[in-house]
């Protein structure tokens, strides 16, 4: 069967799973029904499934002849934020649409009635947005014997119009610095008395503002995103609550950025006479590492179901995304992900979220050609 055709005939079961997802909207580590809606289906499907005890994760294949893997990403999880006034999960990145087309992907794949090349494996991860989904996933194996990943993810009108498609996005790497500032408590009238955390805090904000980093490591951010202290107008208050976001181009520049804050914080620690004591994640979120191989594969995909005309070259996101894990982690997998212009509006994360459901259509047929595409070529 073509699988062209088949995605064809088969929009109003595509648009209906869209719409079934959109409403189970469920947070990280927390996607029992979506997980389970999504494996019935794949199930039911005739495909192979794999599920995991710890997690709501699992992976979908289609066995082929030779032991090494393709495989194709898609994340579960939904946003918690505020919407008209009530904290909720909700499918404001998109998650929902990958998932969908994903699966739509690999039933289009398991109707052909072919034997592939290798076997094609489909990634459902938990906790995109919590930036663990991916590590788990690797600990429990969905990555061995992977020599192709693909993913996909939504993008905004002003960086992707509808229509189009990027073989690749330039993520940034990012990390969250924590931390509290302890002084001394005393009276408004006698301030010296105490040691106020709020002006080591101004001091740090400063500080952190003078950091520069050599030009060769690509662009970088850091600036303060919370700073909370004191309860009373005639007190010094005891401690300081303060967090930086962190971000850069290129995982260098996250390294030597990490590093030029945490000698900031000590030194301001140092110069108040305050005990600053910070944290950060274990890992940053990595930056994405450009694969030729792989965005060629993505880049005849696309071409061949919009259009060369269609191709943007690529997509600069400032944000981040935990898909890059799995190639910081396996420095020689050949992977990318696809950013569909679909007429997102106002943006990615933004509560009032929507886009141009045709896009499930036609991603799902970039996907099912960026697989057929990874099918043909030589991986060892």
């Amino acid at each position: 069967m073509n699988p062209m055709q088949f995605i064809d005939d088969y929009q109003t079961f595509i648009l209906n799973t869209y719409k079934e997802l959109h409403k189970l909207a469920e947070p990280s580590w927390k996607e029992e029904k979506t997980s389970r809606y999504l494996q019935e289906i794949l199930i039911d499907a005739g495909l192979y499934v794999q599920a995991f005890k710890d997690h709501y994760g699992f992976i979908a294949e289609i066995r082929g002849e030779k032991p090494e893997v393709i495989a194709l990403r898609a994340d579960l999880d939904a946003l918690v934020q505020e919407k008209n006034g009530v904290i909720c999960a909700n499918h404001s990145c998109g998650h929902d649409a990958h998932s969908t087309m994903v699966m739509m992907t690999a039933i289009a794949l398991s109707k052909m009635n072919t034997k592939f090349s290798y076997t094609i494996r489909f990634i459902f991860q938990p906790a995109e947005e919590l930036a663990g989904g991916a590590l788990q996933m690797m600990k429990d194996g969905a990555l061995d014997n992977v020599k192709f990943l693909g993913g996909i993810h939504l993008r905004p009108a002003f960086e992707v119009e509808f229509g189009k498609a990027a073989p690749v996005i330039l993520h940034g790497s990012t990390t969250t610095l924590k931390g509290t500032i302890k002084g001394a408590q005393a009276h408004a009238a006698r301030p010296e008395d105490g040691n106020n955390p709020i002006e080591a805090a101004s001091l740090l904000i400063q500080a952190i503002k003078q950091i520069r980093l050599p030009a060769d490591v690509g662009g970088y951010s850091i600036k303060i995103t919370e700073l909370q202290s004191g309860v009373a107008s005639n007190a010094i208050p005891e401690t300081a609550h303060f967090t930086f976001d962190l971000r850069s181009e290129r995982n260098e520049g996250m390294t030597v950025l990490i590093e030029k804050t945490k000698h900031t914080v000590d030194k301001i620690a140092e110069l108040t006479e305050t005990d600053i004591h910070y944290h950060m994640d274990d890992e940053f979120s990595p930056a994405a590492v450009k694969n030729i191989q792989a965005v060629t594969i993505a880049e005849k995909a696309i071409g061949a179901i919009l259009g060369k005309e269609k191709v943007v070259s690529e997509c600069v996101s400032p944000g981040a995304e935990d898909f890059h894990f799995y190639t910081m982690k396996n420095p020689d997998l050949a992977a990318t992900m696809i950013g569909l212009g679909c007429g997102l509006a106002p943006g990615l994360h933004h509560p009032d979220m929507s886009f141009d459901h045709q896009a499930l259509i036609y991603g799902t047929k970039i996907l099912t050609k960026m697989m057929l595409e990874a099918d043909q070529q030589s991986w060892v």
